[in-house]
């Protein structure tokens, strides 16, 4: 796994500085076949392959202790201590963010990080027991994090979520009627499904998750109160679980009629 997310890492890196696969090859005098491999994470380059390539690309500081960190580690997956403040964790999660074909989340409570308006992501983060600073910065990465959706060239993405994330009450009503409201219409290249309550018992249920589709690897991602965790879906876990999911949700546009209506019915309460 960690030759996985080590390969996002150094592709990330290369593009980053504008550099092509051919070109960084013959800078280094090595095979652009090879090069291609470490960046798939099919094969495993030496630390000291790593450190020369991070020179050519003139990848310094934090940046640079992050990827050789990576080089170093060892095992089938891959815990960032932190949370998504952390440099490691918040660079990981970048990494896999800016290199994903597609994007399929999943959040059977809440609306997930990637639609969380500001208000909404720091009533959340308060529930967690984070500090006032802490809560801000947490809610600013959330929003840039949504910035990967934006646009004409956004990333293709499905958000699946629980039914039950229409009816929490996160903060306020106002607060739920505009984290709501927001999502009656979504960026082009998104889908809203709303997965019913009463679609029976399935894997999901054990919690979120976000899967990143890049070249390298399908990232399976969970974030935790102190920890991102990043998991290669070789297996195809977690890309059945959303088979399953697909299955018992409802269309994009049944979803945003219920989530219009639960948007009014926080209207009305707010006013009330």
């Amino acid at each position: 796994m960690r030759n996985r997310l080590l390969g996002i890492a150094l592709r990330a890196a290369r593009e980053n500085a504008r550099f092509g696969v051919r070109e960084l090859a013959r800078r280094l005098g090595m095979n652009a076949a090879l090069l291609s491999n470490w960046e798939l994470g099919q094969r495993t380059p030496h630390l000291l392959d790593v450190a020369g390539l991070l020179g050519a690309l003139g990848v310094v500081g934090e940046e640079k202790r992050r990827i050789l960190h990576l080089a170093r580690m060892t095992g089938p997956g891959l815990i960032v201590p932190g949370a998504q403040s952390n440099r490691d964790h918040l660079a990981a999660l970048r990494d896999c963010e800016a290199l994903a074909t597609a994007i399929t989340v999943w959040h059977p409570l809440q609306v997930p990080d990637l639609l969380q308006i500001p208000d909404y992501a720091m009533a959340v983060l308060a529930t967690q027991g984070f500090s006032g600073k802490e809560i801000r910065q947490l809610a600013a990465i959330r929003a840039k994090s949504g910035n990967v959706i934006l646009g004409f060239d956004g990333t293709p993405t499905t958000i699946y979520m629980g039914a039950a994330a229409l009816t929490n009450l996160v903060g306020s009503a106002t607060i739920m009627h505009r984290q709501l409201d927001i999502l009656v219409v979504v960026p082009a290249a998104t889908n809203v499904r709303i997965v019913p309550d009463d679609g029976g018992e399935h894997p999901g249920r054990f919690g979120p998750f976000t899967l990143f589709d890049t070249t390298a690897a399908t990232m399976a991602y969970f974030s935790h109160h102190n920890a991102g965790i990043f998991i290669p879906d070789d297996s195809r876990e977690y890309d059945g679980i959303v088979e399953r999911l697909d299955k018992v949700a409802k269309t994009p546009l049944e979803s945003a009629m219920l989530i219009e209506e639960a948007a009014t019915r926080f209207a009305a309460a707010a006013e009330a």
